[in-house]
């Protein structure tokens, strides 16, 4: 069959694929097009956030319930060759885990199955039934009929929420359904926080207890709050079916028990758990299986052994491989992982920018002066403290203040409500840090006393704020300080900024605390997430185990700071981490505080402190972290369009709408916002001038210069006196609000009004074709730069003066 290069992608796929599909046996419920299976990336730059462009898939097949596809088509116009696309389409069927790739121009399909590697073309008429796709699946992936029964069975569907599975959430559910049902009696399953585990937990029980694969399920937590968001939200359709564990109290009248390992685990000599036959659970879900249910002398692997005859499933954003606790040992490897890298790049979790703040105290060191003594009146012991030792061993009161006032700095630019975690050593940390912020903020404390509160293990008052700080329409408390009790289980869609003020060397905890920020709350304005970083902490993502790389990392410098303030101590708990004294071990449990007089602090006051350096890192094209300023970013992205001056002018000249040069720099990440935030004082400068000034170091003209310069120089004068008051007009308004002449709506308004319709207006120079020459002269003198100018050098920020 010849090509016919006149028919577009569009007019291929009506024409020929589509029909060719369907003519196979496909159903039309069963073809989903143009599906779009990722948000995209958010990209910050400065303080703007824009997303990138989303993946989609021309044709997705699948299988009657609609959910689970067999075969992603790319289709491609008729003057492409067939296999044109099939990397892509190869892909795409990767990331969504879909078996067989097809590409077509046309005039037929080329085939290839990633279960065998094999490829093959077809003709048009010889595309596959779903029955073929599906024999050739289940047989080359060796499905019982059992588990092609689960595989093909529906998830649960929230009619008043309207939601269905994200593609990554699909893949978890149909791995671990398959795993389980094909007799895998442990199974590990990897989400990064953000990305609804808790969800993806409840559509596979659902899944297997519709079946009857499954009839009796226990789901452990090692916090209340996890529990009770869980059966107050993703669990809510088993409300007739679910209990919570409570008092080590067991009813056997239920399908799902909701508990904390302690409270089947209990106290030492008690085992509340052995209410229940070992056969009772058929399935047990260990949730944030990271803290512990792995070693083999932890009191939660009780629990799991003695229902050994039950599957285990682990759920974790961190799968933790250490000599103490090995996850993938006891659950094997996951059936599935995704990954804080891959949420951030289809934009479904928020990227974040690092601010790595560096204290000279912290830098250099600090010895105290010979005779120093303590707030207490004791002598200082004499030698150098680290930035280990401060709030552990020394406090430095100054410090504190001056870490508190970096944080409000920080609101006070950015948003004073802007919701903020400021993670602290340990509870008496916590509480001097608050009482350091409060005095930072007055007259935020004046207005609401909630504005600044500690949520710690210990403090019941600020315990009971904990759902307000994280319902995004409550506005108060909008800062917490912590220790340790917020570190998982927090889901705070609207967390703008967290701060690290406290030494971390676990991994999993580390990945714990930045799973705090990354959702994304787009009504609520939030797209990404600040770190702001005392200790640094945020080494650790240069670390292989770490997957998720910031946007751009800056160390900051400030000025000097001073101030005072409250006691505590931190020891450090089994994975590593510093255990909050006083916090939840697992759930409601208390750590006994240690002896007072092995873990009195040193306190001074009267240090000099004083915040150090800056340095920008971003994330290039390929995610590496390179050293660059927003303007280094907007200049290498304006080269990358336009390599000269004279390339861009031309481009700039050339185009018949001076839009579509910016738009092209948007596409490339490159938007107006952004030039005039790399410019700074931008206000009155056209975006012309700043990509001038910012790629190729012109100085700016204002608008208003540009358009006096073209009134002065009489080039309006060539036009009647009527189309001179439209032209002075668009002047005007380009001049004092920025609009751009090509946008013609504007004559619908004031002052073009008075001189007539839009219509009216035009024939005033001879029709549309007419006036849209015009204005394209006038843009010809506007942005004219004469010779001796036109080389003229100017620094960044710089204008030309007229």
């Amino acid at each position: 069959m010849s090509r016919n290069p006149l028919l577009t992608e569009e007019d291929t796929k009506l024409r020929h694929i589509t029909p060719a599909i369907e003519a196979a046996g496909w159903a039309k419920e069963q073809i989903l097009m143009e599906y779009f299976f990722t948000d995209g990336r958010v990209q910050v730059h400065g303080k703007t956030a824009r997303r990138g462009k989303r993946k989609k898939a021309d044709y997705l097949l699948t299988a009657p319930n609609r959910r689970l596809p067999l075969a992603i088509v790319e289709a491609k116009s008729r003057d492409k060759t067939l296999g044109d696309g099939m990397q892509q389409a190869i892909e795409y069927a990767e990331i969504l885990d879909i078996p067989f790739a097809y590409t077509s121009n046309g005039t037929g399909f080329l085939e290839h199955d990633r279960l065998t590697g094999v490829e093959r073309e077809l003709a048009l008429d010889e595309f596959p039934s779903y029955g073929e796709l599906w024999a050739r699946f289940s047989g080359e992936s060796g499905l019982s009929d059992t588990q092609q029964t689960l595989l093909q069975s529906d998830y649960h569907f929230d009619t008043d929420k309207q939601t269905t599975p994200r593609y990554y959430q699909r893949i978890a559910i149909d791995r671990t359904v398959a795993a389980i049902s094909g007799g895998q009696q442990r199974v590990l399953l990897v989400m990064a926080t953000g990305t609804g585990k808790t969800y993806t937990a409840f559509q596979i029980i659902w899944r297997l207890m519709q079946s009857g694969q499954k009839k009796r399920v226990l789901y452990l937590a090692d916090r209340n709050i996890l529990i009770d968001q869980t059966i107050q939200n993703d669990f809510r359709p088993l409300k007739n079916k679910i209990t919570k564990v409570e008092h080590k109290k067991l009813d056997s009248s239920y399908e799902v028990y909701m508990s904390l390992y302690q409270q089947l685990a209990g106290d030492a000599g008690e085992e509340p758990f052995r209410q229940f036959k070992p056969e009772f659970f058929d399935l047990i879900v260990v949730d944030e299986c990271h803290r512990g249910s792995a070693r083999d002398e932890s009191q939660w692997r009780r629990v799991l052994d003695y229902f050994q005859s039950a599957t285990h499933l682990g759920l974790t954003a961190t799968p933790k491989v250490s000599t103490e606790a090995d996850n993938i040992h006891y659950f094997g490897e996951p059936v599935y992982t995704y990954s804080l890298k891959q949420g951030i790049e289809d934009g479904f979790l928020a990227p974040y920018k690092v601010i790595r703040v560096g204290i000279d105290k912290d830098l250099q060191g600090w010895r105290p002066p010979v005779g120093t003594t303590d707030t207490d009146g004791d002598l200082v012991e004499d030698r150098v403290y680290e930035r280990e030792d401060f709030d552990r061993h020394l406090i430095i009161d100054e410090r504190t203040a001056a870490v508190a006032r970096r944080i409000t700095r920080w609101l006070e630019e950015n948003d004073p409500f802007a919701k903020t975690i400021v993670f602290c050593t340990d509870i008496d940390h916590a509480e001097r840090m608050r009482h350091a912020l409060v005095k930072e903020n007055r007259e935020r404390m004046k207005e609401n006393l909630k504005y600044i509160m500690r949520i710690t293990s210990d403090n019941p008052e600020g315990k009971a704020q904990l759902d307000n700080f994280i319902d995004p329409n409550e506005r108060y408390p909008a800062v917490v300080t912590t220790s340790k009790l917020m570190t998982t289980g927090v889901d705070c869609k609207t967390c703008k900024l967290i701060v690290l003020d406290n030494e971390i060397k676990s991994m999993t905890e580390f990945k714990q605390i930045i799973g705090r920020g990354t959702r994304i709350n787009d009504a609520y304005g939030k797209q990404y997430f600040t770190i702001m970083d005392f200790r640094n902490v945020t080494n650790l993502f240069a670390d292989p185990e770490f997957d998720g790389e910031p946007v751009s990392v800056m160390d900051d410098s400030g000025d000097d700071a001073i101030i005072h303030d409250v006691p505590g101590g931190g020891r450090p708990s089994e994975n590593g981490a510093e255990q909050e004294d006083g916090s939840e071990t697992g759930g409601d449990g208390f750590v006994p505080p240690e002896d007072e007089s092995k873990k009195k602090k040193v306190r001074v006051r009267g240090v000099d402190v004083t915040i150090l350096n800056e340095r920008v890192e971003i994330l290039d094209e390929n995610g590496r972290l390179i050293t660059e300023s927003l303007t280094d970013y907007s200049r290498r992205n304006i080269l990358n369009q336009y390599a000269t001056l004279d390339v861009f002018l031309q481009a700039w000249n050339d185009a018949e709408k001076k839009q579509a040069v910016l738009d092209a720099l948007e596409d490339a990440g490159l938007s107006v916002e952004i030039l005039q935030e790399t410019y700074g004082k931008a206000e009155g400068i056209d975006p012309f001038d700043l990509i001038l000034n910012i790629a190729y170091n012109r100085s700016a003209m204002t608008r208003k210069e540009r358009a006096r310069r073209l009134e002065k120089d009489g080039f309006l004068q060539a036009y009647s006196e009527e189309c001179r008051a439209v032209l002075s007009a668009l002047l005007d308004k380009y001049m004092n609000e920025g609009i751009s002449l090509e946008q013609t709506a504007i004559l619908q308004n004031a002052p073009f009004s008075d001189i007539g319709t839009p219509m009216k207006i035009v024939s005033l120079f001879g029709g549309k074709r007419e006036y849209e020459r015009a204005i394209r002269e006038v843009q010809r003198h506007l942005y004219h730069i004469p010779p001796d100018l036109l080389y003229q050098r100017g620094t960044a920020g710089t204008r030309l003066g007229v």
